[in-house]
């Protein structure tokens, strides 16, 4: 398994503070990647976000990647993920940035593309019906425009005839392609297309990675078309790491409000949050019921409401309704269910080997996450990093 970095450009505004403090979080950012270069990090990842406020200030990623590829030696720049939907990024431009890109990192580039949300979909006055389909003529457009002369395309949503699309990417026949994915739905769909995994699933057990990643593998190995020249059949996934030089340590730098208030954050901000604390109550029910909810009800939920899992998803629960928390009680149930990697060397260590062991090909390590401090995201970064010697495999694609 590789280790690569996931960034959001959180920035909450309690770490605001002064005039320049956008300006701050650019510094910062860069500084990360320079560090994550110098360690030996495969990939680093930027995200895609519009209207997301302290959320997420990662809403021209292609700018900031260009600005890492420009400042780094061996560390290879992601997309992850362009919004695929043309009202958002239309193929052309996506294909035009994407080669850019490439040349200036001299073939370091990695592009995903993603479906979005309910929220930046009506901001950009998209209909959400019209985004998987337009997500996968992407895909199949985007190797054409970059391998062929002159590039044609004609359907409901593009007609464009006899364009060269140019530059041509630095890498030949073109960057790898990937898929941002969260449903059962959209694995099978980059398995079906020979792409990349990029899994997104928030605070799902290892039980249920592991699933996603067997439908992807069936995929590709059954039905699988290439939309590319030839198939990226490596996994990649996010989850938040933070490594202190102890458990204590990391708890004193905030690590479980940070978990929160992350989860709170994404919640709200992709309008999950009704449904979340819908089904975090009806757990709420079960686990105070004696007989668990009853026989019936746990075998059509098929959930235990004790489960490692089921109990994160309980407190998130409480949390999104507005109760505070002790932060020694969210660490624990979220350290619980394993989906986080916090703590000392050893224990990041061990962490990362149980997702290594789901057949993971890389770990993007998030570490800049809400309020947590620059200087404690350097060290987890450095920390984390003198790991790497031991997750080098494979290479980025």
């Amino acid at each position: 398994m590789r280790l690569d970095v996931f960034s959001e450009m959180q920035h909450p505004k309690e770490r605001w503070g002064e005039a320049n403090h956008e300006h701050r979080l650019f510094q910062e950012t860069l500084a990360q990647a320079k560090l994550a270069d110098e360690m030996g990090y495969g990939v680093w990842w930027q995200v895609e976000h519009h209207g997301a406020g302290e959320f997420s200030y990662s809403s021209a990623p292609e700018c900031m990647l260009t600005a890492i590829a420009m400042s780094t030696k061996n560390l290879h720049v992601g997309h992850s993920s362009v919004l695929a939907p043309a009202r958002f990024n239309h193929p052309i431009r996506v294909a035009e940035r994407a080669a850019f890109i490439d040349h200036l990192s001299g073939g370091r580039f990695q592009l995903g593309l993603a479906r979005s949300t309910i929220p930046e979909w009506r901001t950009f006055n998209i209909n959400p019906d019209s985004t998987r389909g337009q997500m996968q003529e992407a895909f199949e457009m985007l190797p054409k425009m970059w391998t062929q002369e002159s590039f044609s395309w004609e359907s409901r949503d593009f007609q464009i005839k006899n364009i060269n699309i140019v530059p041509k990417p630095y890498r030949k026949p073109h960057p790898p392609l990937w898929q941002a994915c969260s449903s059962p739905a959209s694995f099978e769909q980059a398995g079906r297309n020979g792409v990349g995994v990029l899994g997104v699933t928030l605070w799902a057990s290892l039980e249920e990675v592991a699933e996603m990643i067997h439908i992807y593998r069936e995929a590709i190995r059954k039905h699988c078309k290439p939309v590319g020249e030839y198939v990226n059949e490596q996994v990649a996934f996010f989850t938040f790491v933070h490594c202190a030089d102890s458990e204590q340590e990391a708890m004193e730098n905030g690590v479980a409000r940070a978990a929160a208030r992350y989860t709170s954050g994404s919640f709200t901000f992709f309008e999950a949050k009704e449904a979340f604390i819908k089904t975090a109550a009806e757990l709420e029910a079960m686990a105070k019921d004696p007989a668990g909810g009853g026989l019936t009800g746990q075998y059509l939920r098929k959930k235990d409401p004790n489960a490692p899992h089921s109990r994160a998803q309980r407190v998130i629960g409480r949390i999104l309704q507005g109760e505070d928390v002790p932060d020694q009680e969210v660490w624990d149930v979220l350290s619980e269910q394993e989906s986080l990697i916090v703590g000392s060397k050893d224990q990041v260590r061990k962490r990362l080997k149980r997702y290594e062991s789901l057949g993971i090909d890389a770990l993007m390590s998030f570490h800049q996450v809400a309020p947590l401090p620059h200087e404690k995201v350097m060290k987890s970064l450095r920390l984390t990093g003198e790991l790497i010697p031991e997750f080098t495999s494979p290479k980025a694609p």
